[in-house]
């Protein structure tokens, strides 16, 4: 496993962190099997576990504070805040009100007295981001967070938290989280050498862009169904997974050449892509996000490979730098956020 320092913060971190997305009813609802994998990551050099508190609405940093018990200081421990978390127009969002009692809740999920690394999970329109990063600050000192991140900004929101933590002197976001993948490359035009900039780090969440790249769908195969696509409430499920929409179409293409140049590698398709996001300099750790044993065994064979240019070159001629094959695939539905009605309609939760 190797290690890279997660922005400017000294923090060593695996260079494949655990997503814990799939652990609870959303992927896996047997809590010891999940505990088990969680540790069989752990044991094998994964140092950084990344969840959410929305992710089977607590139920995943309810089995990540299980997993983790005793071996808290080993962990470089990640959860998020923002989406929403109950029927109440409070319980979700970027304002100080409800970033610290979701904080606390949380902790209390987690089994810990601090989170190394809190995440804002999507951008908040309705918040100040000086209100955002002034409770952030203030857990900071609290000592219940360690640093501040953010997941899924805009490169222009990014540049703006910077500049808002600098003048009103609060602490700033250290790290980033963005959807980067072989068939989604957008953010190398600007969120990445924005990050870059600023020094901050990068987790890159859905590197196997939600089951594309997972070596099942390609040219011929069987109906290339994914076991996420009930289960997601980010995406507009339909339109990722749905063979009739021409993006997709040239992504099954775009997945299909990807897989030749893999078996030409000597090489898994997880294990190209995987390798391919770790490759750019500006990303510090790729997010997996495995729901069995085999999942996680396969991609943790991806720790070590390194691309060689040509190999690199190939993956060019396919998907070019800087290009989304599907746009629909990085795009937050906010209409989420604000109905949490649908969201309920969306993954079949409450």
């Amino acid at each position: 496993m190797r290690y890279r320092t997660l922005g400017g913060t000294g923090v060593q971190v695996s260079s494949l962190c655990l997503g814990a997305m799939m652990f609870g009813k959303w992927g896996n609802p047997d809590h010891d099997d999940s505990i088990a994998l969680i540790r069989t990551a752990l044991d094998a050099g994964v140092n950084i576990v990344d969840t959410a508190d929305v992710y089977s609405d607590g139920e995943s940093e309810t089995i990540v504070g299980k997993a983790i018990a005793g071996r808290r200081d080993e962990v470089v421990l990640a959860t998020k805040v923002s989406s929403p978390m109950g029927p109440g127009i409070n319980e979700r969002g970027a304002s100080r009100r409800w970033i610290v009692q979701a904080c606390e809740a949380s902790l209390r999920r987690l089994g810990t007295d601090h989170i190394d690394l809190y995440q804002v999970h999507r951008p908040d329109p309705h918040a100040d981001l000086d209100e955002t990063l002034g409770a952030l600050s203030d857990l900071v000192r609290a000592g219940k967070i360690r640093y501040a991140g953010s997941s899924t900004f805009a490169a222009s929101t990014i540049v703006e938290a910077q500049w808002t933590a600098e003048r009103r002197q609060r602490e700033r976001f250290v790290c980033e989280q963005p959807p980067y993948s072989l068939l989604t490359r957008g953010i190398e035009t600007d969120v990445l050498p924005t990050c870059e900039a600023h020094r901050m780090g990068v987790l890159a969440w859905s590197p196997l862009a939600g089951g594309w790249l997972s070596g099942r769908w390609r040219r011929g195969a069987a109906d290339p169904s994914s076991h996420r696509t009930g289960t997601m409430p980010f995406r507009t499920t339909t339109a990722h997974y749905d063979l009739d929409v021409p993006a997709n179409q040239a992504k099954l293409d775009a997945a299909t050449e990807l897989a030749g140049i893999a078996d030409e590698a000597g090489l898994t398709l997880v294990q190209l892509a995987l390798a391919f996001v770790t490759t750019h300099p500006a990303v510090t750790a790729a997010i997996i996000g495995p729901r069995t044993a085999e999942h996680l065994r396969g991609q943790l064979d991806a720790a070590d490979v390194e691309l060689e240019p040509a190999v690199l070159d190939r993956i060019d001629r396919v998907v070019a730098p800087g290009v989304d094959l599907n746009p629909d695939d990085t795009r937050y539905n906010a209409a989420l956020l604000a109905d949490p009605a649908r969201r309920r309609r969306v993954v079949g939760a409450r």
